[in-house]
């Protein structure tokens, strides 16, 4: 997880008293406001959770007001630490943290729990419509869109949620997949209505095909993103392989589709909007595809397209750089698709020769997620393993409100609004300055991420070996 907090707000806490509230982005959204109290009382659970030597130092208190300066440097401390957090891969899959964050989401937004109905679509638009509750976090609502189309619960974990943009010329987006320490509802909520949540597969290695086809709803699931994909030019075939194809399809001979579509160029990748990319020369246009345990770039400047392939594997680490320009983006609609953000990796092009890579894309924070995932599963195959959530065995975990009241973080049945006590012991039953969904369109509107050098490094890229040059 990519992490930021890019500015501060003054909030009012209702009784004529103000604080400072810490905006936190994620993935280059913006997620939540929270206090320095709250990131104090989450530090000490996860240091009593995981121990005191796998976490980074916290910013100390301070007992004075803080000056201005001493604000922007807590809001850097306090940054620092928490993309260190995000780099922490046991950090990322902990459930103390997802619930924190996703306790933090609901009282940001103010968001009771009640039930509410929510589409959910495949990627040739077929829509499942379901009931689920506001607060419901994204495992919670890909499971019942699973049990509403029959999926087996034990192919779920191989599908995820996205987030996708229609263009007004027709192109479709994957702005970005939804985790699980957000609600679908909340996140969807807060953006444009023109964006869709979509169910895709959610894994690289295309040998689970097999296993995914011997069930009928899995079977479907993968067919009809398939043919989303062909009929996009995701994935590419010739003239005759694509009347092949629509024979296929006529006759909803949909195994045989897939098997025939196994064998085309970029089957499995996620393909990415023209960007540019400093190899090999600066400011090349190209075309980007994630999938294959590769990273291809199609150069398309001029009339000859060229391929240029980098295997993860050869990746020894990468970094995310992003700076948005507030003012250009507020004026832009699709504001998350038209900023700056850098994806840079460090490639082994030869023996004993690594050079860097920059490829400049408003979707580079998903490029990055795309590889993480991939070496994850790469990993995971390694040492015998299958793709299946894991989970921490649940513990009585707390999340402390900004009024300073506590409440059971509660990840099967997530919700902020319980009544709770306080520290001091008075009742609450309501925070006092919950944002309205306009400002908070507005802040989406206006979101700025700016990321320091700090580098993922790729365990994959540790057993490489001159026979793999």
């Amino acid at each position: 997880m990519y992490f930021s907090i890019p500015d501060t707000q003054e909030l009012n806490d209702g009784n004529g008293s103000t604080y400072v509230g810490f905006n936190v982005h994620i993935n280059g959204v913006f997620h939540c406001t929270v206090r320095y109290k709250q990131m104090y009382n989450l530090h000490e659970q996860l240091r009593k959770e995981y121990g005191a030597d796998i976490l980074p130092t916290f910013p100390p208190k301070k007992l004075l007001p803080l000056t201005g300066g001493q604000l922007e440097e807590r809001r850097a401390s306090l940054e620092k630490y928490i993309q260190i957090l995000g780099q922490d891969s046991k950090m990322t899959a902990s459930e103390l943290l997802s619930g924190f964050l996703l306790s933090a989401q609901q009282e940001t937004t103010g968001e009771r729990k009640q039930e509410i109905n929510i589409d959910v679509y495949t990627m040739t638009n077929h829509q499942i419509s379901m009931t689920v509750l506001s607060t419901d976090r994204t495992s919670q609502v890909l499971s019942k869109a699973c049990s509403q189309i029959n999926l087996p619960p034990e192919y779920a974990s191989y599908f995820a949620l996205f987030l996708i943009r229609k263009e007004d010329n027709g192109d479709i987006i994957l702005v970005r997949k939804l985790q699980d320490f957000e609600s679908p509802y909340i996140s969807h909520k807060s953006i444009q209505d023109a964006d869709k949540i979509v169910i895709r597969r959610n894994y690289w290695l295309i040998n689970y095909d097999l296993e995914l086809m011997t069930d009928p709803v899995a079977l479907n699931l993968l067919y009809t993103q398939t043919v989303s994909d062909i009929e996009k030019g995701w994935i590419l075939c010739t003239k005759e392989v694509r009347s092949q194809m629509a024979h296929l399809q006529a006759r909803l001979a949909k195994r045989e589709y897939i098997d025939t579509a196994r064998t085309l160029k970029y089957y499995g990748y996620m393909q990415f909007q023209p960007c540019y990319c400093d190899y090999p020369s600066p400011q090349t246009k190209v075309l980007v595809a994630i999938g294959g345990q590769e990273l291809s770039l199609r150069i398309i400047t001029g009339p000859i397209v060229k391929e240029g392939c980098f295997k993860v594997t050869r990746m020894r680490c990468w970094r995310i750089t992003a700076i948005h320009n507030k003012m250009n983006i507020a004026s832009n609609s699709s504001s998350s698709l038209n900023s700056d953000v850098e994806l840079s990796f460090e490639y082994l092009m030869s023996k004993d020769n690594l050079q860097w890579v920059s490829i400049m894309s408003s979707q580079a924070i998903l490029m990055s997620i795309c590889l993480q995932s991939m070496v994850d599963e790469l990993l995971l195959v390694k040492n015998g393993l299958r793709p299946r959530q894991v989970n921490d065995a649940r513990r009585n975990w707390s999340y402390m409100k900004r009024d300073g009241s506590s409440q059971i973080i509660s990840l099967d049945e997530p919700d902020v609004y319980p009544t709770t006590t306080s520290h001091n012991g008075n009742s609450h039953s309501k925070i006092s300055d919950s944002f309205s969904i306009k400002r908070l369109q507005e802040k989406f509107s206006t979101v700025s991420f700016k990321s320091g050098k700090e580098f993922v490094e790729n365990h994959a890229f540790e057993g490489i070996s001159d026979d793999d040059l």
